[in-house]
């Protein structure tokens, strides 16, 4: 609540009323589907659109400042490629859903142990899908994450894909300004899914959305809510993401802090 510029009081108030909703909610549903009525919930409280915004300019502010030289860093590695896809990955840590209180110097250590963390999954093999696709819709997450993942778009055959933004407001999730912020018009056609999920419901997504979402045929999804709302698609896909808690984990045979590139229905 204290991300929102709620004082203490109030935020233990809103907080009672939100358990209560959360006991009686349907909990066979996408956590990321009860995660956006909460946040809805919030926003009501706070009477603000998008409680997060301070939150979402400082990460990408940080991310601007650390890219200069990330680009120098992976430039020099054995591998740039797999460095560029490496930072992709580790900007997935500027999650506020997962941790409220997460500082500026804990953003700057993780990127900076980035080459050498643990990465599960083929690098080599999610670009040669890149190669081989038609047509590829690149599913942000967050904001200052999605700085991190231009180096990464930049990397992959621009000319065939999409890349898609939240619709609207959602924790601290990107919007098209943020991808703004992050240049990625200037090389990508970017839309928003029309969505304030946290993740990629794709009923509650925009017709445009859908379509492109439809004709595509490799998705490349970053983050742990776009994982949970879509693990079980039919469509080829590669989620990019940092493990944030044991049950994902589970699922995708990684740790707990690993960073992981999980395939799904290979071509």
């Amino acid at each position: 609540m204290a991300l929102c510029g709620m004082d203490e009081a109030r935020g233990a108030d809103i907080m009672r009323r939100l358990l209560r909703e959360l006991a009686g909610a349907d909990w066979n549903v996408a956590p990321v589907a009860l995660a956006r009525h909460l946040h809805r919930r919030i926003r009501e409280a706070v009477q603000r659109p998008d409680p997060y915004l301070s939150v979402k300019d400082r990460m990408n502010s940080l991310a601007l400042e650390l890219l200069p030289a990330l680009r120098r860093q992976a430039a020099a590695q054995p591998d740039p490629a797999e460095a560029v896809v490496r930072i992709a990955i580790a900007g997935n840590l500027l999650d506020s859903g997962a941790k409220t209180s997460l500082t500026d110097a804990e953003v700057r250590a993780a990127m900076d142990r980035v080459f050498h963390d643990c990465l599960r999954g083929s690098v080599p093999g999610l670009l040669r899908a890149a190669g081989l696709a038609r047509q590829i819709l690149f599913l942000a997450d967050n904001a200052g994450e999605i700085i991190f993942d231009r180096m990464l778009i930049e990397l992959l055959p621009a000319e065939k894909m999409f890349v898609a933004v939240r619709g609207r407001p959602i924790i601290n999730d990107a919007l098209m300004a943020d991808a703004e912020t992050a240049g990625l018009p200037e090389i990508v056609p970017v839309i928003d899914n029309g969505s304030d999920v946290p993740g990629t419901i794709l009923s509650d997504c925009s017709e445009e959305f859908q379509q492109i979402y439809a004709g595509s045929d490799l998705i490349i999804a970053k983050g742990q809510g776009n994982y949970e709302s879509l693990s079980d698609t039919a469509k080829h896909t590669f989620f990019l993401l940092r493990i944030k808690c044991p049950l994902v984990g589970g699922h995708v045979g990684a740790d707990v802090g690993d960073m992981v590139i999980y395939e799904r229905n290979a071509f």
